[in-house]
């Protein structure tokens, strides 16, 4: 359960107890006016009819400026009401929380501000000493930082959704984590005074068909954790992705000029990044994450297709390369 606060002008009064009537919602609470004309509404809702309620809520406000809608976190309802415990029981286990609060919490993870830059950097020397250093718990530190995840998962959103401001949004966020991971991981390779092609850094020159599955079920996980609400599961699919440590191996392998080894993380990091956003969209699909309005959820059901279908053929084509690079080598 959650409280969804409204404050709007007092003449929306009727039209929130309608919605809460229709939608059988009991426990509604009504503040004094304000002086400014506006009003403090709280209605305690069930997992059920939250999206519903927050949509019919944002489609009847639409044209005040001053509404305002917020979602409030409820840890426990104790309540002697028969009905109440029965929801509570229902709802055990299986919170899926609503399209806003998903949207508001992958948008921060793609935001391109100093604080992104700053982790990328540190993620960057964490990982590149941890692979120089063949210290694996050092890198499984580089990897629970993961600044490139939210960006990737940020993009799988925005396209089912149709946002395409979050879009691009992630994309320049991904593509500058990556540039900047790879300049450090260049520095750090030229200063280095000990062999840089360490087992560790090597393990990252190759990318197989059981990392593409562990990616698929990392970034499946990603977005499942997200729309259920469960997220520490977050933490397991950082290990399990790791995009830090081939990016870093990148910049590892150009500073001493071993273009091949560079590919072979390169190709790695690509397989890693398609898998996730393919399989995050494939949840996000599944669970119904769309568009408040028809006509936004019938342009976006069109552009999924379509990103669905590049997702899909940029893997084919990432698998067909570590074949042939297999069979080469």
């Amino acid at each position: 359960m959650k409280i969804i606060e409204v404050i709007a002008d007092k003449q929306y009064q009727d039209t929130i107890k309608v919605i809460a009537e229709h939608h059988q919602i009991d426990d509604v609470w009504f503040g004094a006016e304000n002086e400014d004309g506006r009003i403090d509404a709280r209605l305690l809702v069930t997992t059920e009819n939250r999206q519903l309620v927050l949509d019919e809520l944002q489609e009847a406000l639409q044209t005040s400026s001053g509404a305002r809608i917020i979602i409030l976190p409820v840890e426990t309802v104790l309540s002697s009401d028969k009905n109440t415990k029965e929801q509570n029981k229902t709802n055990k286990g299986s919170s899926i929380i609503s399209r806003e609060e998903i949207f508001s919490h992958v948008e921060k993870g793609a935001q391109l501000n100093q604080n992104f830059f700053v982790l990328v950097v540190l993620s960057s020397i964490v990982a590149g000493i941890g692979l120089l250093e063949n210290n694996i718990a050092v890198i499984i530190g580089a990897m629970v930082i993961a600044p490139l995840l939210g960006p990737n998962i940020a993009f799988s959103l925005g396209s089912s959704l149709g946002e395409t401001r979050l879009m691009w949004q992630s994309l320049k966020a991904i593509a500058s984590g990556i540039i900047l991971a790879i300049v450090v991981a260049t520095i750090i390779g030229l200063i280095w005074p000990l062999p840089i092609e360490t087992q560790e850094v090597l393990i990252r020159t190759e990318a197989n068909y059981a990392g593409t599955a562990i990616a698929l079920a990392s970034g499946a996980a990603a977005a499942l954790s997200l729309v259920t609400g469960t997220s520490g599961v977050l933490v397991g699919v950082m290990v399990a992705v790791a995009l830090m440590p081939p990016a870093v191996t990148i910049g590892l392998m150009l500073s001493i000029g071993n273009l091949p080894l560079a590919l072979g993380a390169a190709l790695l990091l690509a397989v890693n990044i398609v898998c996730i956003n393919l399989s995050a969209k494939l949840v996000f699909l599944i669970k119904g994450i769309q568009p408040r309005t028809w006509l936004e959820a019938r342009t976006a059901k069109q552009s999924q297709k379509i990103y669905l279908l590049i997702w899909v053929v940029l893997l084919i084509l990432l698998v067909a390369v570590i074949y042939f690079r297999h069979k080469t080598l």
